[in-house]
């Protein structure tokens, strides 16, 4: 079966559960299936459960997975629906690729790319928030807002002035006319298309990206099973911050204030260990087969 989508740092990934011990490996980003064919291949004493919010990668990724049997068992949602329900089954490895898949993102019936017709960027097609009510509802404040925060976008009021101002014309019906109002009022220079940071900003509030990832962490932080190895993939700073400033806070021995002058919490309150000093990255072999992974960064923590 061919598939759709090049999954970014594959033997990383795959790799990073080698320790794992006998249960249940949870992909909460099932996207098509790359990640968990491989790791179910490698691991026979894995049973999956594979979570995806797009109606279409379940159903393609339930026919690549077929081969597995009853060792497989996918569930749609959004991992932070989702995970609470799966409390009574031994966990032992999870995965989370925070990046948009490549047939998402060149499928232009989604509207996630800069020549799409239409203006979407719902990862689940059946949600209510898509990024045509983003564009063309929110105030110029909050629009503001999220290029500044979510797209770290430099001229992020001018282009939020830009939208306001189209917009009072006429409704913004596609990505590639916002991609046109926003390359209006941008400096050409740089590698990356001069939208692709308030696309960013636009698709992480639709989806509500950073908040799915602050709640897997919650979710861990206290339903983590013993041995359990957690990886995660991301693909901006934003992030790659949340990321690692939790995996910092669970190694800590220490939870005393900064500022105190002596311990007084008694120590070991560590939950684990990073697996890994520095982030992972792709190789020079993988970026010229996939540009894609340019940005990957996976970070894995092994639980006590």
């Amino acid at each position: 079966m061919d598939t759709p989508h090049i999954p970014v740092l594959f033997d990383e990934v795959v790799d990073s559960f080698q320790d794992s011990n006998e249960g249940y490996f949870v992909d909460c980003t099932l996207g098509y299936g790359g990640h968990s064919s491989g790791v179910l291949k490698r691991y026979p004493h894995l049973k999956l459960i594979g979570i995806d919010r797009d109606d279409e990668a379940l159903n393609f990724s339930s026919n690549r997975l077929l081969e597995f049997g009853n060792r497989v068992e996918l569930k749609k949602g959004s991992f932070s629906q989702v995970l609470p329900t799966l409390i009574s089954k031994p966990i032992v490895a999870m995965l989370a690729d925070f990046g948009v898949s490549s047939l998402q993102l060149d499928k232009k019936s989604r509207g996630f790319a800069f020549d799409s017709d239409v203006l979407d960027m719902r990862m689940d097609s059946s949600a209510s928030l898509s990024a045509y009510e983003v564009v063309n509802e929110y105030s110029k404040e909050k629009l503001e807002y999220i290029f500044k925060h979510y797209g770290e976008v430099k001229n992020y009021k001018v282009v939020a002035q830009a939208i306001i101002n189209a917009r009072l014309k006429s409704p913004i019906k596609s990505a590639k006319e916002l991609s046109d109002i926003i390359l209006s009022v941008s400096s050409k220079k740089g590698k990356i298309h001069p939208a692709t940071l308030a696309f960013q900003g636009i698709r992480i509030e639709v989806n509500d990206e950073l908040g799915e990832i602050e709640r897997l962490l919650d979710f861990l932080e206290s339903n983590h099973t013993s041995g359990e190895i957690v990886s995660l993939i991301t693909f901006h700073s934003l992030e790659d911050r949340l990321v690692k400033n939790r995996f910092r806070k669970w190694q800590k021995d220490c939870i005393c204030d900064a500022q105190a002058l002596r311990c007084s919490c008694g120590g070991n309150h560590s939950l684990g260990k990073s697996l890994y000093r520095k982030p992972i990255t792709a190789s020079k072999k993988e970026l010229q087969l996939n540009p894609r992974s340019r940005s990957a960064k996976l970070r894995s923590f092994r639980f006590d």
